[in-house]
């Protein structure tokens, strides 16, 4: 399941010990890898001799680049901080910054209905258009594969890794295992989804020699659709819709989850259905580590404004508007 990465560096040996204990204790641990790989990359370039991190090494590699934003430097130079703490635990000398550039606070573009209804418009078209039988195959994939991120708010790694195994379409679930924050959680399906999920399913072993263990594998399937595909495809799609030439701010797949949990908590508003009693059900489903969490999905959502002006209608009648005197 985890991007395996070469190292070549006088670290290599001292990285892939590292790397393989987290994963041995259950983290997923494929960012902080990347990372490691291209700090690695650029030590074999500079020709490290000796495998301890000192403070100019460090600061060189912490240059941000022009095109970098400071959420992704903070990332790099985390991985490699972490990795110098590793190596003192071990009596080598790594050099530990006291402080590092703060991540921007990335403010989510909100996807409407309309733009929700576009997007899948272009999904299914693609299915349509695509030339021969291996992207046909692909196009079924992403078909599915974003409506069951959008329908059950699943992370993006999480559909893309999820094994078939881990799919029951009788019952209706999925199994999330060793999710973010090291959490096992069942997710289940409606109808219709699973529905969808079972004709595709079906479909699929028909299209394949040998079953795949994914649910969604890739180009070759003995590995599953990776995160990056994904994310390229999800941009394809979103840039020949009508609303990606009037917004302000580029969404990412990671949106549609977003979009989910608007849609939810507008429906139970609407519905009269108290959020505070369903707020820890739904923060549950999405794996989060508690409702506060899943709140934060929400609190920019300018749907709510209009929801909570309708209920508050009411008091408008109830408290006298305060008169002024001059």
């Amino acid at each position: 399941m985890h991007k395996k990465y070469v190292y070549s560096s006088v670290f290599a040996n001292l990285l892939n010990d590292y790397i393989s204990a987290h994963r041995e204790a259950g983290f997923m641990y494929d960012n902080p890898a990347y990372w490691l790989y291209r700090f690695d990359q650029y030590c074999a370039k500079k020709q490290v001799k000796e495998a301890i991190i000192t403070k100019p090494l460090f600061e060189a590699w912490a240059s941000k680049s022009d095109s970098e934003t400071k959420t992704t430097q903070n990332n790099r130079l985390q991985a490699v901080r972490n990795f110098s703490v590793y190596l003192n635990t071990l009596g080598i000398s790594g050099y530990i910054p006291l402080n590092l550039p703060r991540p921007e606070k990335v403010v989510p573009y909100l996807m409407t209905d309309e733009d929700i209804r576009e997007f899948f418009k272009q999904v299914d078209f693609n299915e349509v258009i695509a030339p021969v039988s291996s992207f046909k195959r692909m196009a079924k994939e992403y078909k599915v594969l974003f409506r069951l991120i959008y329908c059950c708010g699943l992370r993006n790694n999480e559909a893309c890794s999820l094994k078939a195994s881990n799919v029951d379409l009788v019952d209706g679930s999925i199994t999330i295992y060793q999710s973010k924050g090291n959490k096992d959680r069942i997710v289940y399906l409606s109808d219709d989804i699973r529905r969808l999920c079972l004709e595709y399913q079906q479909w699929l072993n028909s299209q394949l020699d040998t079953p795949s263990k994914w649910f969604f594998p890739g180009k070759y399937p003995g590995d599953h659709i990776p995160k990056t595909s994904l994310d390229r495809k999800f941009n394809e799609f979103w840039n020949t819709t009508k609303s990606s030439k009037t917004c302000d701010k580029k969404p990412t797949v990671h949106c549609l989850r977003h979009a989910f949990v608007i849609k939810r908590v507008n429906l139970w508003m609407e519905a009269d259905i108290p959020i505070q009693v369903m707020m820890p059900y739904l923060s549950n489903y999405l794996g989060h580590k508690g409702p506060i969490e899943t709140y934060y999905y929400y609190h920019q959502v300018e749907d709510v404004f209009k929801t909570v002006r309708r209920k508050d209608a009411v008091s408008a009648r109830v408290i006298p508007e305060v008169q002024y005197e001059n």
